[in-house]
This record gives C-alpha cells, structure tokens and sequence, in this order.
C-alpha cells in the first residue's frame, strides 16, 4: 500500500511539471505579440499548460532530409505514423485512408485530361477537396490536443495541406518527434529540464536553483 501510495504521489508530482521548451515558447509568442504582461497569461486555461508551437514552419521542411523524402514519396506512410504518433489511429487505417483520398483525386483529374469529360473534373475537385478537409481536420484536432498555438483556423489546415501536403507533413512530423510524442503523450524534448511546478489552483512558478559547482581543483 505504500509503495501504491508513493508511485501515485510520484506521478500526480511529474504531471504537474513545466518544460523548459513550453515556457520558453510561450515567453517568445508573448513578445512577439507585445502581451508581455504577467505570469498568469502564460498558461491556457482551456489546455491545461504553457502553449506550444510548431516546430519550424511549413517551408522549414528541408531541415530534415528523411522527413523530406518520406513525406514527397510515401506520404501515406508517413501521415499514418504521424497519426499513430498522437493517438488518432492505427498507422496502416489512417495511411489507407489517405492514400484512397488522393488515389481517387489524381485518377479522376488524369481521367478528365484524356476524355475532356466534365465528370471527371467533378470527381477529381470532390476528392481533393475531401483529401484536404481530411487532412486539416486532423492537423486541428493535433493542434488542439497539443494546444499548440499558430493558425486558430481549421481552414488555413485544410489549405497547407492542399497546397503543400508534403511540407505540412514534414512539419507535423518533426514536432512531433522533436517533442518525443508517443500514443498521444506528450513527453518533451530530451535535452530540456523541469524547472518549476505547476500548483493546481495557483498559477505561480517556482524556480528550482541551480546545483552548486565547485571550481577549485581537487586534492590529489
């Protein structure tokens, strides 16, 4: 019962934590936007947390050549992990998913270039359409778990994967592996450590000093 007891406390303690990264880019967002006002701003009250941002923009995707590739000839691939990554489905469901969206959009727009049938045109604008829509609803619903600020629009999601599927893939992927998200948790960067905690209730951050070093040599 103690050690129930204990292994309990222990993790209520870890889910209280602030990552250095989180507070660190709400403290940029913040003075950006020039809202610099009071500590009590930086946390959402509807997220639970400090906001987090996007790593890198869209047009960052080349930073990564393995995201890169596997985003312009596997996107399917590489949507399905990035889907299993934050909890929203199996790898193989959601990649089938998208690949039959896409599939069916590029067969009908190649269908209408040969015959000149107006149908195909139909065919082809519905299912892209229906491959962004797709697409953006699940990079929302990623923002929003993640309260990760940035575009607040489900359409400007719908939009950048319309009009640049690969890079948003690569952008999702590589926060996502940056933060270490696995099966929907969001454990953070590595080389990042706690340095306060988060007291439900009252919204104050109490620094932890550093570890005294010293620098004089030792006795041989």
């Amino acid at each position: 019962m103690a050690d129930s007891g204990s292994s309990a406390a222990a993790l209520e303690e870890n889910e209280r934590l602030i990552d250095f990264d989180k507070l660190c880019s709400t403290v940029a967002m913040k003075t950006n936007q020039g809202k610099w006002n009071t500590l009590e701003e930086v946390y959402d009250d509807d997220g639970g947390g400090v906001f987090r941002m996007w790593e890198g923009d869209v047009l960052d995707c080349f930073d990564d050549r393995n995201l890169v590739l596997q985003s312009s000839f596997c996107p399917w691939y590489r949507f399905g992990e990035n889907m299993r990554l934050a909890g929203f489905g199996s790898c193989f469901l959601q990649g089938f998913i998208y690949i039959i969206l896409a599939t069916i959009a590029l067969c009908n727009f190649v269908a209408f270039t040969i015959t000149k049938k107006p149908c195909f045109l139909y065919l082809a604008v519905a299912f892209a359409l229906s491959f962004g829509a797709y697409s953006g609803f699940h990079r929302s619903k990623m923002r929003k778990k993640f309260n990760i600020k940035g575009s607040d629009s489900c359409l400007d999601d719908c939009i950048s994967h319309l009009v640049c599927p690969c890079c948003t893939l690569a952008q999702e992927s590589r926060t996502l592996e940056m933060n270490n998200v696995h099966d929907g948790t969001w454990h953070g960067r590595g080389d990042t450590t706690c340095i306060g905690t988060y007291v439900e209730g009252v919204k104050a951050l109490e620094l932890i000093p550093p570890l005294t070093i010293s620098i004089e040599p030792s006795k041989p």
